[in-house]
C-alpha cells in the first residue's frame, strides 16, 4: 500500500521524536574524514537529519541522573500543571576530574528531549560532564523556572537561566569534580547562550573557559516570523485548515498502523522514507512549522495558565487534573509565536516597563545587541550552517563576519539536520577538547 502524503508526513514527526541509538562509548576522538552531508535540501535536512551511514558513533550508555529544584518555593502551581512542578535538570558524569560543560535546550524542548541527548552523548563521548537545562520557553520552565513565568523577553529569560544554572551546579558539585566550566546549546539555547557569556563576564559566577553557538538565530523575532510562516504558508487553506491538517494526519496514521504489522522508526527509517515518497518543500516546511506551533501552543497554555488566564484559558476557569484540555489545544494551536508575542508576551511587559513598547521588546531580541562583545571575546565559537531554514536574508553572512576566525559554516544541513554527522560531531568535540 502506497501511503498518504499526510500519513507520510505524520510518520516523519513520530520518527523524529525517537531516541538516538549509538554504540559503546568513544574511546578515541573521531575521525571526521571530510564533510559529506547526503542532503541539499535544507526542508529535507531539518526533518530527516542524518541518515544512520554519516552518523558518527556515539555513547549509549553512560552516567546520567535527573533532578529537581525547588526555586520558587513559595509558588503555587496550578492543580492542571502538577506534574511541571520543579525544575528538571540532568547530569552525566565522568568517573574521574573533567571540565563540566553546560548544555542549553532549543526552543520548546527540556533536558532530555532528543537534541538535548545527543549532544549530551557527543560531550560526554569525549569526555566532559554535562549538565542539560530546558528552555525557557519549555512549560516547566516556564512553571518552575521563570521568574514572571512570561517567556521571550531575553533579559529576563538570561537571568531565569542564569540562577537555574547557579542552582544546579550547587545542587551536584559535590559529586562531580571539575577542572573548568564550559558552555553550549543549540538554535534558541545558543542565542541564550550568548547572552549567558556576556552576563558572566559581570557575574562570574563560571567564567567560561569556552562557548560553542550551534545553529543560532540572529534575531529572534524575524526566526519566529519564519517559522510561523513555514506552517501558515504550507497547508490547504492556510491557517483555517490548521485543525483538518492535524486531523486528517493522525486519521491517515491510523490506517497505516491497522495494516502495518511492524512500522521501524529508527535507524535510517526517516532517510528511506523521504527517498521512497519524495515529499514537497510544502510539506516539509509544513512539519517544521507543526512542530515549532506545538512548542508555541504549549508555552502559551502554560503561560495562561500561570498568570491566570484570559488569553487561551478563559479568565478564572478551573482546570483541574482531569479537565480535558483539548478545546484549549484546538484554539490554542492557532496561536503561533508571533500572536503570543504581540497579544500576551508584550502587553505584559509593557504594562510593567515604562517607556518599553513593542518596537524596543523587538531590538532587544538580536544578537546585534551584544555585537561589540561577541566580536571582542576570543572565547566564543560558531557552527552554523549556510541553508540554515530559521535565517533570514543576510544573517548567515553576518554570522561569518561576527565570529571570523571562530567560525565553522558548513554548506549545508539545514537547521540542526547535520549534528549527528561525524564531521560535525568531531567539530564540537574538538572544539572543547582542543
Amino acid at each position: 500500500m502506497r501511503f498518504s502524503r499526510l500519513a507520510v508526513a505524520l510518520l516523519f514527526v513520530v520518527a523524529a521524536c525517537q531516541s538516538p541509538t549509538g554504540p559503546a562509548l568513544i574511546e578515541n576522538p573521531i575521525e571526521a574524514g571530510e564533510y559529506d552531508y547526503p542532503l541539499d535540501n535544507p526542508f529535507a535536512a531539518t526533518v530527516v537529519g542524518t541518515p544512520a551511514e554519516f552518523r558518527a558513533a556515539l555513547p549509549k550508555n553512560y552516567d546520567v541522573e535527573e533532578f529537581r529544584l525547588d526555586l520558587f518555593p513559595d509558588r503555587e502551581v496550578p492543580e492542571v500543571l502538577w506534574y511541571l512542578d520543579g525544575l528538571a535538570f540532568s547530569l552525566a558524569r565522568q568517573p574521574g576530574p573533567a571540565p563540566l560543560i553546560f548544555s542549553i535546550a532549543g526552543t520548546g524542548s527540556d533536558s532530555r528531549s532528543r537534541l538535548m541527548r545527543i549532544l549530551e552523548s557527543v560531550l560526554v563521548g569525549y569526555g566532559f560532564h554535562v549538565i542539560s537545562v530546558a528552555s525557557p520557553t519549555h512549560p516547566n520552565f516556564v512553571v518552575s523556572g521563570s521568574e514572571t513565568s512570561v517567556p521571550g523577553r531575553v533579559g529576563v529569560d538570561v537571568q531565569d537561566l542564569y540562577r537555574a544554572m547557579e542552582a544546579a551546579y550547587a545542587h551536584v558539585k559535590d559529586e562531580i569534580e571539575v577542572t573548568d566550566i564550559y558552555l553550549t546549546g543549540y538554535s534558541l539555547g545558543a542565542w541564550h547562550a550568548a547572552f549567558l557569556a556576556h552576563m558572566d563576564e559581570e557575574e562570574k559566577a563560571f567564567e567560561f573557559g569556552k562557548v560553542l553557538l550551534i545553529n543560532p538565530p540572529v534575531s529572534l523575532f524575524d526566526s519566529i516570523g519564519i517559522l510561523d510562516r513555514m506552517l501558515e504558508e504550507s497547508i490547504p487553506g492556510g491557517l483555517a485548515g490548521i485543525n483538518d491538517f492535524f486531523d486528517q494526519a493522525f486519521a491517515a496514521f491510523t490506517e497505516i498502523y491497522k495494516e502495518t504489522e511492524f512500522v521501524d522508526f529508527t535507524d535510517d527509517f526517516l532517510y528511506r522514507a523521504y527517498r521512497r515518497f519524495s515529499p514537497t518543500d510544502d510539506d516539509l516546511a509544513a512539519l517544521v512549522g507543526l512542530a515549532f506551533r506545538l512548542a508555541a501552543n504549549n508555552m502559551a497554555f502554560t503561560a495562561d495558565v500561570m498568570n491566570g488566564g484570559g488569553y487561551i484559558v478563559p479568565r478564572g476557569a478551573e482546570l483541574g487534573i482531569t479537565t480535558t484540555l483539548t478545546p484549549f489545544f484546538r484554539s490554542g494551536i492557532r496561536v503561533g509565536f508571533l500572536r503570543y508575542l504581540e497579544d500576551l508576551f508584550a502587553p505584559y511587559y509593557i504594562a510593567r516597563d515604562d517607556g518599553t513598547d513593542f518596537e524596543s521588546l523587538v531590538a532587544e531580541a538580536n544578537l546585534k545587541r551584544i555585537d561589540g562583545y561577541l566580536r571582542r571575546t576570543r572565547r566564543i565559537g560558531l557552527l552554523a550552517n549556510a541553508d540554515d531554514i530559521i535565517l533570514g536574508p543576510g544573517d548567515i553572512e553576518y554570522l561569518g563576519e561576527l565570529f571570523e576566525g571562530r567560525a565553522l559554516i558548513l554548506p549545508n544541513g539545514g537547521h540542526l539536520g547535520n549534528l549527528e554527522h561525524r564531521y560535525v560531531v568531531a567539530a564540537i568535540g574538538e572544539f572543547f577538547a582542543e
